[in-house]
């Protein structure tokens, strides 16, 4: 059987994507429990040993048999171990094992990276089913724009923060983690963390905490992000928008639905509020979609979303499951304007679309300011055809855009402009 070490070690001297795949395949049809057990911990964004700084070492020592490692490791993912006595345990685990089995397994399992090129999406793509590494997934939004067949009926309607995913593990002992969306995970978030550890003891069982961390600025949040030391993250607020057990988390899907589990985040969150001033809980209001005053409704929280420097709105199905996948029970509508213009000129496209329509220049006075603009999203292919072979100049057009903009020469623009549709059926008419 191939030592683990040394698989790590071929596998990092290739930068063939085959290769590398066919020494996990080789592996995994040897039955390396070993060396995919070490995987294992190290992939599985779930796993963490509450240490960071592990140094490489020089010189061997008399070796260490991988059971007695996985003993202390287990130890200090459960932390069991934390502190000076995980920091002993480390530097126990260094002193005894080789040079070759300390810095490319033992050390490489503990800072979770096997620096192989080598991800889990590859293990589990080629090596046995039983040696398949879990995928930290949460659920994700679509775009409303793309599913309005669904903006319909009761939801609940809350808005849409500017910030950072933060996926917080909170288990009753008082241990708390914290995971970007992808799993990565986070550790700067120090005052967030311990003032939701002094009341992990009214939950009776693992909990995930699902929201969106937010500072001051986010470029200043991102900067705390990516920092590996001196953070100073203390204005940081984690806004909570939902809950559900860990054993429901990893395996995909609650069991409760949205408004349900909605309820129960508020009934956590209502009597310690007062002493989690970093943490809050998102505000939701739940909206018949069906009826004029559902609407009207709808649309004054999005206005005053927009008003309010939001990102947009979130709107939620209170009927539906958390599933760990985009799903369209959440779905995400950002602020946009629609502005009618009138089409100036037609230009032709590049790459595929040469040959065919690329691009309608517009112009056109909304609310006083004199907007031009070169629209080149949102049409079909067989508009871009119909386009340039029958121009549509002098015609009036609706652009959608996230806002109206000003350009460096006092001339205003649309960000992200796209195609909507015509305004008229013949040039210049306005319906």
């Amino acid at each position: 059987m191939n030592k683990p070490w040394e698989v790590v070690a071929e596998l990092e001297a290739t930068t063939s994507r085959l290769e590398k795949e066919a020494i996990i395949q080789r592996e995994s049809d040897a039955g390396n429990d070993e060396l995919f057990d070490g995987f294992r911990l190290a992939y599985d964004a779930m796993v963490t040993f509450g240490v960071k700084k592990i140094e490489e070492k020089t010189g061997d020592g008399r070796g260490m048999v991988y059971a007695t490692f996985k003993t202390f490791a287990d130890k200090l993912k459960d932390r069991h171990l934390s502190g000076n006595s995980a920091l002993t345990t480390v530097a126990f685990i260094r002193m005894n094992a080789t040079e070759a089995q300390w810095n490319n397994w033992y050390r490489r399992i503990l800072i979770k990276d096997m620096r192989c090129g080598v991800s889990e999406t590859t293990i589990n793509k080629i090596a046995d089913a039983r040696y398949h590494v879990p995928v930290f997934e949460c659920q994700l939004a679509f775009d409303g724009a793309k599913h309005e067949g669904r903006v319909a009926g009761e939801k609940l309607i809350e808005v849409k923060l500017d910030g950072v995913r933060v996926i917080t593990i909170v288990y009753p002992s008082g241990q708390v983690d914290q995971y970007s969306r992808n799993g990565k995970e986070l550790v700067n978030f120090e005052e967030v963390r311990r003032q939701i550890a002094r009341h992990a003891i009214f939950f009776r069982e693992p909990m995930v905490l699902d929201g969106e961390i937010m500072s001051g600025n986010f470029q200043d949040l991102m900067k705390q992000i990516h920092r590996k030391s001196d953070a100073r993250a203390n204005d940081a607020v984690l806004n909570l928008f939902d809950i559900l057990p860990l054993s429901e988390f990893q395996a995909g899907a609650s069991t409760r639905v949205q408004h349900q589990r909605s309820a129960q985040l508020r009934a956590w969150y209502s009597g310690i509020a007062d002493h989690m001033p970093n943490v809050s809980v998102l505000g939701q209001e739940l909206v018949d979609l069906d009826s004029n005053e559902g609407r009207d409704r709808f649309a004054q929280i999005n206005a005053d979303a927009i008003e309010g420097g939001y990102e947009g709105i979130m709107i939620k199905d209170p009927a539906a499951i958390y599933e760990c996948k985009r799903s369209v029970a959440w779905l995400k509508q950002k602020p946009f304007i629609e502005v009618s213009l009138t089409v100036v000129d037609t230009e032709e496209g590049t790459g595929k679309n040469l040959g065919r329509m690329g691009n309608l220049i517009c112009e056109g006075v909304d609310d006083g300011k004199l907007i031009r603009v070169s629209v080149g999203g949102g049409f079909t292919d067989q508009q871009r055809i119909d386009f340039w072979e029958c121009r549509v100049d002098g015609q009036v057009v609706e652009v959608r855009a996230d806002a109206v903009t000003q350009n460096q020469d006092g001339s205003y623009s649309l960000r992200f402009p796209r195609f909507k549709t015509f305004r008229g059926f013949a040039p210049g008419e306005k319906l």
